[in-house]
């Protein structure tokens, strides 16, 4: 869905070149470097730490550069061949064992170990490195990046930072002098750029480097345990840096272009792009995102493991839904929690068929242009997930064919076949309601003007024929809601009468669905049946008589 398959045209370049989209920005950033730097090809990259399970922010890296990545190759006429590296940190040290996995037990002899060493506590794979490198994968293949996955353990025991790591002790006082001043004093005392892997125990020590060989290509450094002193190639899987060294041996080595990270990361940025200039190479471009919030307003960790994950995202919603997510207003702090899921349900389908008719520049700024890479399907969702769930509420459905039966009433001809997506929502509706909206149910009783109101609607509903439309039921709910306390006289009707507060809908909501929200009430009836609508209008006199 997301990858960049469709070839970009020559004339969008004067639209992509005036587009404020966000993409297009950071794309503009890419073109310059290139004028400045040139070569054949750029390189894009996202980072990982695997030391807990992939979370929706990791996701939102790759699905944001990616979305740059397609927007540069507009800009460039698709000239100049380009990759996108999803780069997992799984040669750190593991330092504490994780609050979300089973098996725990089996860890904690093996801290400190870099991830692709330590047990796999699911027992699938041959670490907990590589199960959540495969967990990664997984979803990313699932979105149909275009992405090629490289793991660090991989890269230094092959020996393709070797060059660069030996250049790092070339420089190694430059890079002392970088990271000093930005440590504690006691951590200051005994810092190295360099972390040697204990060949006795596999541990990635954090120790004082004694000395250091350039020519030789080793250091030294006291075995913590044996006192003995140790001497060690830096190259081959026998030492790794510390993360911010790393971070910029690993552009130098791939020639990163560009490569964004979190808000919390700037001035980690800003230090390993020193490092990488110490190291002769030039830092990618990139922005600074802002960082997902959990539902109390807490980062997201992927340790705690709050928020949301990916396999729940997917279990309540669409992949296009999650990647407007990602892409609106990539520089704000946005909660990232299970109730704002259905609004970027709807939103999607909102902008899918705002594309239709919209003329190109007004296209290049839509999101959907960026999720689906310049290729955005044609809308064919006749039925919002609002309403769904609304069926699914008003109905206690337990079962697709349930839905399915209010939907071919309403839609004559549409099936679960003739629209799959449609059924997938279903799907989603059903299990989002069961989770979230059932625990959450709170009829609250009518009062008395609410129940004359309510009894009224109902006689009035009776009188419409089967087959009234959504606005013919919508106008009678209107009609009806023109009484006090539900009048607003600040707002009149386009026909001239009076307006009707919201307050006159949350009601029907809150007393006949146990919700405090949900979709234009006429439509919601036309989808129902005034026939099952009479009858909720009875059980909730009823309840409240």
């Amino acid at each position: 869905m997301n990858t960049p398959e469709s070839p970009p045209t020559s004339a969008l370049l004067p639209l992509a070149e005036q587009s404020n989209a966000w993409p297009f920005e950071e794309a503009r950033k890419i073109v310059s470097r290139l004028k400045r730097m040139p070569k054949d090809e750029v390189i894009f990259s996202t980072g990982y730490g695997p030391s807990g399970l992939p979370h929706i922010g990791t996701f939102g890296e790759v699905a944001r550069t990616t979305m740059v990545r397609h927007a540069f190759r507009v800009l460039t006429d698709d000239k100049v061949n380009t990759r996108l590296i999803a780069f997992s940190d799984d040669m750190d040290g593991l330092r504490k064992v994780p609050d979300n996995i089973p098996n725990k037990e089996i860890i904690e002899p093996h801290l400190g170990k870099p991830l692709t060493k330590v047990p796999d506590p699911f027992g699938t794979h041959p670490s907990f490195g590589e199960h959540n490198n495969a967990r990664l994968r997984a979803f990313l293949d699932q979105f149909g990046f275009e992405y090629e996955f490289m793991s660090s353990t991989a890269c230094y025991t092959a020996g393709r930072f070797d060059a660069i790591l030996l250049r790092m002790l070339e420089r190694f006082d430059a890079v002392m002098e970088i990271m000093l001043p930005s440590l504690r004093e006691e951590r200051a005392q005994t810092y190295s750029p360099f972390l040697p892997v204990c060949p006795r125990t596999g541990v990635v020590l954090q120790v004082p480097v004694i000395a250091h060989d350039a020519k030789a290509g080793t250091i030294t450094y006291e075995d913590p345990e044996t006192k003995e002193r140790v001497t060690t190639p830096v190259t081959g899987g026998r030492t790794k840096l510390q993360w911010k060294p790393d971070w910029a041996m690993r552009w130098v080595a791939l020639g990163v272009d560009y490569e964004m990270a979190g808000k919390d990361l700037i001035d980690s940025v800003k230090l390993s792009g020193e490092i990488c200039r110490a190291l002769g190479g030039a830092p990618p471009e990139g922005f600074n995102y802002e960082l997902f919030l959990d539902q109390g307003g807490q980062k997201i960790s992927k340790s705690k493991g709050n928020g949301i994950t990916i396999e729940e995202w997917l279990r309540y919603a669409s992949p296009e839904s999650l990647s407007l997510f990602m892409y609106r207003e990539p520089k704000s702090a946005k909660r990232l929690y299970f109730d704002v899921i259905p609004r970027h349900v709807d939103e999607y389908q909102q902008h899918l068929e705002g594309y239709q008719r919209q003329d190109g520049k007004q296209r290049l700024a839509n999101p959907v242009w960026h999720i689906h890479a310049g290729n955005p399907p044609v809308p064919d969702m006749p039925i919002t997930f609002a309403m769904l769930l609304t069926l699914v509420a008003s109905s206690n459905a337990e079962n697709a064919e349930t839905l399915w039966g209010f939907i071919g009433r309403y839609r004559p001809g549409v099936t679960p076949k003739t629209h799959p997506k449609l059924d997938a929502l279903v799907g989603y509706a059903i299990h989002f309601f069961r989770d979230f909206v059932l625990p959450e149910k709170k009829y609250r009783a009518p009062t008395e003007a609410e129940r004359a109101a309510l009894s009224d609607l109902r006689d009035a509903l009776s009188q419409l024929p089967k087959e009234a439309t959504a606005e013919q039921i919508q106008d009678v709910v209107y009609d009806i809601g023109r009484r006090e306390p539900f009048l607003d006289h600040k707002k009149a009707a386009k026909d001239g009468k009076p307006g009707v507060a919201l307050d006159w809908f949350n009601m029907l909501y809150q007393v006949l669905l146990g919700q405090e929200k949900g979709p234009r009430f006429g439509s919601f009836v036309a989808v129902y049946g005034i026939g099952n609508t009479i009858e909720m209008i009875d059980g909730a006199l009823a309840r409240s008589g």
